[in-house]
């Protein structure tokens, strides 16, 4: 049996993980590479293995840096079914058609430049059709339901606590080369204990291979009641100053989990009743998907929609899905809330919020998530004085605020906590999903607080035989 690590090594992004056993290919994965625009569009297209010869997917969750290039896969001849969550399917339903309408978007303003320097046009990595094909091959299957998916290779999905559906990829695979059972663990990403909505992360007790993330490692969160509660205090010192609240977020898990929070602090009157906004089209449509799967809540949720009903909606809140109604909120004198994409302050309806209220110093910017090196949510972080949006130099007046506890990855003890679960721990370890700095220290901690024996880095492309 033999795995090649084709991508998210000593890197956030691109996950994508061949398997190859008793003649048969299995693909963990196939998440967009993101990075420098002309080397993302190259890694992208160019699959490093032959699409029409992997027999199965396994998709670990709806996150484009592990699921955005399965309408490539499709387009360049994979038929095979692709495993995952009910959750998953259906938010790679409205995901994969968002980025598609992305990458339609930027080729057609990059071939505007071309056509300028009499170049001819380029086309899009995939389209809205090739997505739309490529839901024909989504399987879904619950959680703690083993299914068969190759000979001698039966896959069984656990909550990994990450974001809605997304699933800890165990393999029990009959080695029929070598006459050995071996049990494979994917992690996927990991999620933290208590994070609201969603369940704790799971579990198990045993693998003889693991491929873990290591997003965190080497760094740590502040606890989730006080990120809550800083919230709670940057809502009223806003209010108190006039201003208005802008928060770049996540379209899908990050608004769901701010619009959650801000609707149990309204009931407990917690903050004055302010107009709340979310201004995401992608986010709206991910909302429906979150009210479609209560099944994957946990019981906190559960007791407040006994309660309150509907977690994702309350009297101020308004979902703004027009081009009209967002510019609506440009006018806005009076203290309000608005929360849209993208998360990391590059594109969408954020910017325009941006521009418009960052030279108030009664407004407050409210960073909440991991904001990645040259982007505008990076900048504001780092408090540079004037950054840059639609071309323009803008002077940063509104106040700048950065929670990271609302984070959905399991920071370095976390991580080491689930790996202790492991009874019979597996005799190899490969950390992927993290820069390098982050996978080399947890590595050091699996070996030195953990006591796993061989743990290693992979570089790309890196195949190993198991």
């Amino acid at each position: 049996m033999n795995l090649t690590f084709h991508g998210a090594v000593r890197t956030v992004t691109g996950s994508q993980h061949l398997i190859e056993v008793n003649g048969q290919r299995l693909l963990l994965d196939c998440g967009l590479y993101q990075g420098a625009r002309r080397e993302s569009f190259e890694r992208n297209r160019n699959l490093p293995f032959d699409a029409a010869s992997v027999d199965v997917m396994v998709l670990s969750h709806a996150h484009i840096d592990h699921s955005g290039n399965i309408p490539n896969l499709v387009k360049a001849g994979f038929r095979g079914d692709i495993i995952c969550t009910f959750a998953t399917r259906d938010l790679c339903s409205t995901m994969l058609l968002d980025s598609a309408y992305i990458h339609e978007r930027d080729a057609e303003f990059v071939n505007k430049k071309r056509a300028r320097r009499n170049e001819p046009p380029i086309q899009p990595l995939y389209t809205a059709d090739d997505a739309v094909t490529s839901l024909e091959y989504f399987n879904a299957i619950g959680y703690h339901r083993p299914r068969q998916i190759l000979p001698g290779v039966t896959v069984t999905l656990l909550d990994a606590g990450h974001m809605l559906g997304s699933a800890i990829v165990v393999l029990d695979i009959e080695d029929r080369d070598t006459g050995r059972d071996v049990r494979l663990v994917f992690s996927g990403d990991l999620g933290r204990e208590g994070i609201p909505i969603i369940r704790d992360p799971e579990t198990v007790d045993h693998a003889d291979v693991l491929i873990m993330e290591s997003t965190y490692g080497g760094r740590h969160h502040e606890p989730y009641p006080d990120s809550e509660k800083k919230l709670e205090q940057i809502i009223q010192q806003t209010y108190r100053r006039g201003g208005a609240l802008i928060i770049p977020a996540f379209a899908v898990g990050r608004t769901q989990q701010l619009v959650y929070s801000l609707h149990k602090m309204m009931v407990a009157r917690d903050i004055p009743a302010l107009p709340v906004f979310v201004d995401s089209p992608l986010a709206i449509n991910a909302t429906a998907v979150f009210r479609l799967h209560p099944e994957a809540y946990d019981a906190e949720i559960r007791q407040f929609m006994l309660a309150e009903g509907d977690p994702f909606g309350f009297d101020t809140l308004r979902y703004t899905r027009s081009v009209e109604q967002s510019k609506e909120l440009n006018f806005l004198r009076e203290p309000f809330i608005v929360i849209s994409a993208s998360g990391m302050a590059e594109t969408g309806r954020i910017l325009h919020h941006l521009r418009n209220r960052i030279g108030d110093p009664a407004n407050t910017i409210l960073i909440v998530g991991w904001q990645a090196p040259d982007t505008l949510g990076r900048r504001l972080v780092e408090r540079e004085p004037v950054v840059r949006i639609f071309g323009e130099e803008h002077e940063v007046q509104a106040r700048v605020e950065v929670l990271n506890g609302f984070s959905g990855h399991a920071d370095h003890d976390e991580l080491l906590d689930w790996a202790r679960a492991f009874t019979k721990r597996p005799r190899r370890t490969f950390l992927v999903h993290g820069e390098e700095v982050a996978a080399l220290a947890l590595a050091e901690g699996l070996r030195a607080d953990v006591g796993f024996e061989q743990v290693e880095v992979p570089e790309l492309h890196q195949s190993v035989t198991l």
